[in-house]
């Protein structure tokens, strides 16, 4: 059999192997095939040919031949009739995707989808992967036909990883079987599974180990290959020691790597698209600049992946992602010496307070009653109206850490401008309420605000701004500081949880700092008590693998953030990652990272073993599932918003209509979580941190500014 195999492929015909039997498959494609490659290194030797016709011509009578799109998603696949003539004469089983023709089928032109995802229409695969089951095939473009009985469709359904309104009546046919005709059509280009980071990846293993069974009974190969974008250790796999400090430096590197740095060449380009409304822009290359900080950073990625698996980079300049972003440079600058981290968080900061607008116009004169307010973001308009509170509070936490690790008071005036900007405009009850537009401000000032009531049961909104308020009054003893947020907290907790506006992990995540703190100013049974039922509860949906699920309250959701009701509802509002408890999705821009921080300083407060034990186990997980990529640097040590930790991949509903399950925020839980890695490997909290702060010099000449003095 050897010598017979050696004679063989001198003659220039590779021959395919599974199981110990001779078997032979046709390639029509580049030698860089996704599909190809995948064989070829599972073991697998294939004759490839550059055209169709050779591919035909060279193939045994019954065997299988592979034509692969090699043009995706630019040109369709042209393949002469004479093609599937010869390979019909010859008994071909053959394979053809992304055609620009077949024999017999109407085909018309190629068309994008947009929320639209892979399922599952037949149990041609078995229980392995039922009837329903979603698939990501990321940036479908396909060709539109008919098919009695297809094995896959394509359409615009709700669900985490099954259809759970079934699949809609405009569903199209992405893979199918003419049977008469041995002929396996895909409609789009399925081969390109791993370039194009098609999810889950366990799913699209069983697909392809299926369909080359299925064009040869005699196949039986184990595909193995590694995904361009992975986690950085598996579920069980043993951990170096020095695992949290890798995971903390790829996380600070991340940023550097990042590109979303704004250069000055690059400035001006990114402000004009953002005065015209545009939210996205293609990621520079490789060898582009990196920036400094002082011309900002870019809020994030977006959640589609392109079909040569890159993902488009979200323009916004959001105040709260420069200060967060800051913080994690900041710390390591002060951990690993690096002047460079130190000097683009110093720039981050004055870019924050100095050198955008969002410190200026109304919100830098005294007279204005938006004084010392923050805005939501730079440059475009409907982000320069907005003061949110808990973007600000989240700016502010930022400034502080980022003060400390630099040891600077050089941003002191202009944080305690923002707490007592954010603070006079919180009610008599504690509650500030969601958003503030310039125009609300100077429609009715900012003692409107002040004294008018309003109760808002919603953690995600107000609870940061308790936490800033609460050390604010640490460094003040300015008694409205701690008055309003006591008050705002036990009304909270009174109607905890059915009381809240979604009762859900995210919220919980976010209540628990601020009570921790609460703690640390007065440590009674109450306040322990709230703290416990609160960090508690969450703790109930803590994995073994320290991952903390997504919980939805028992209607599915609250206010705007609703799992889909129709698979209509898909891809419309903000949405869960998940479609119902049970699934198995943790959510690393809403819930991980405030949940790590928020528990790391419950420990510090209480000293209660229970946090420190769950902060353990959680920060474990995050290390774990931090993103690896080679291929793609920019990504590599950032934490996407979606894990699923039933299937180790990154996977999960994606309808949420900024946030889907691929992006990232260069803020929000991703800076936080790199931030408090950093706190362990200092071993102290954000509390002893901050807690030399030099704020209290610039209060009498803030008090006066704000018109309290």
């Amino acid at each position: 059999m050897t010598k017979l195999m050696a004679i063989i492929a001198l003659a220039g015909l590779l021959v395919c192997r599974a199981e110990g039997r001779n078997t032979q498959m046709i390639f029509n494609c580049r030698a860089d095939n996704d599909l190809y490659s995948v064989l070829t290194k599972s073991g697998v030797k294939c004759a490839r040919y550059d055209t169709a016709s050779e591919a035909v011509e060279n193939a045994r009578p019954g065997t299988a031949v592979l034509i692969l799109a090699d043009g995706y998603p630019e040109k369709t696949t042209d393949i002469p009739a004479a093609v599937f003539d010869a390979a019909a004469k010859k008994n071909l089983r053959l394979f053809v995707e992304y055609p620009a023709a077949v024999p017999g089928l109407e085909i018309g032109e190629p068309q994008n989808t947009n929320w639209e995802r892979g399922v599952v229409s037949s149990d041609e695969f078995g229980d392995t992967l039922p009837t329903l089951r979603i698939l990501g095939i990321q940036e479908c473009r396909y060709v539109p036909t008919s098919a009695p009985n297809p094995m896959i469709v394509v359409a615009r359904i709700a669900g985490f990883d099954k259809a759970v309104y079934g699949i809609p009546a405009n569903a199209q046919p992405i893979l199918f079987e003419i049977s008469e005709r041995n002929l396996l059509v895909a409609t789009t280009k399925l081969s390109s599974f791993v370039t194009g980071r098609y999810a889950p990846t366990s799913g699209w293993k069983t697909i392809w180990e299926h369909i080359l069974t299925k064009l040869d009974p005699d196949v039986r190969v184990d595909l193995q290959w590694t995904p361009d974008v992975t986690p950085v250790y598996g579920v069980s796999e043993k951990l170096p020691s020095s695992y949290e400090k890798s995971a903390f430096d790829s996380a600070a590197k991340w940023f550097h790597d990042s590109r979303l740095l704004v250069t000055a060449q690059r400035e001006p380009d990114i402000h004009k698209l953002l005065r015209e409304g545009a939210e996205q822009v293609a990621t520079p290359g490789p060898d582009a600049p990196v920036g400094d900080g002082s011309h900002g950073l870019l809020e994030g990625y977006a959640s589609a992946i392109q079909a040569d698996g890159n993902q488009r980079q979200r323009i916004p300049l959001r105040a709260d992602c420069q200060a967060e972003a800051a913080m994690t440079l900041a710390m390591d600058g002060m951990i690993n010496n690096h002047s460079n981290s130190r000097e683009t968080a110093r720039n981050l900061l004055d870019y924050i307070y100095f050198t955008s607008g969002m410190c200026k116009g109304g919100r830098g004169n005294p007279e204005h009653p938006a004084f010392g307010h923050i805005a939501w973001g730079d440059i475009a308009p409907g982000w320069l109206i907005a003061n949110y509170g808990d973007d600000n509070a989240r700016v502010l936490l930022g400034t502080m850490l980022t003060a400390a690790c630099l040891d600077s008071d050089k941003w002191d005036e202009m944080l305690l401008r923002g707490l007592m900007a954010n603070l006079r405009t919180t009610g008599p009850e504690g509650f500030r309420g969601d958003r503030i537009d310039m125009a609300q401000l100077e429609d009715h000032g900012w003692k409107y605000y002040e004294q008018t009531s309003r109760v808002n049961a919603a953690p995600h909104f107000e609870s940061y701004l308790w936490a800033c308020y609460l050390w604010a009054y640490q460094q003040t003893h300015y008694k409205p500081f701690l008055d309003k947020t006591k008050i705002g907290i036990r009304m909270t907790m009174d109607v905890y949880p059915q009381g809240w506006r979604w009762q859900d992990s995210v919220e919980r995540s976010r209540m628990i700092l601020c009570l921790a703190w609460l703690v640390r100013l007065e440590d009674t049974p109450e306040h322990r008590g709230w703290l416990s039922s609160v960090a508690g509860d969450l703790l109930t949906l803590q994995q073994p693998c320290g991952a903390i699920a997504e919980h939805l309250n028992d209607t599915g959701g609250a206010g705007h953030y609703w799992a889909p009701k129709s698979n209509e509802a898909y891809g419309t509002s903000e949405t869960p990652l998940i479609q119902q408890n049970g699934d198995t999705a943790a959510d690393q821009l809403y819930t991980t990272g405030f949940a790590l921080i928020g528990l790391h300083e419950a420990y510090a407060a209480t000293d209660d073993p229970m946090y420190k034990k769950a902060e353990d186990k959680l920060a474990e997980f995050l290390c774990r599932i931090q993103v690896k990529s080679a291929k793609h640097p920019y990504l590599n040590g950032a934490w996407m918003r979606a894990f699923d930790y039933g299937r180790w991949d990154y996977w999960a509903s994606s309808g949420d209509l900024g946030w889907g399950a691929w992006s990232i925020e260069s803020g929000w839980g991703n800076a936080w979580t790199g931030t408090v890695l950093g706190l362990r490997l200092k071993g102290t909290s954000f509390w002893d941190m901050t807690s030399h702060s030099q704020v209290i010099k610039q209060f009498d000449k803030v008090r006066k500014d704000m018109g309290n003095g």
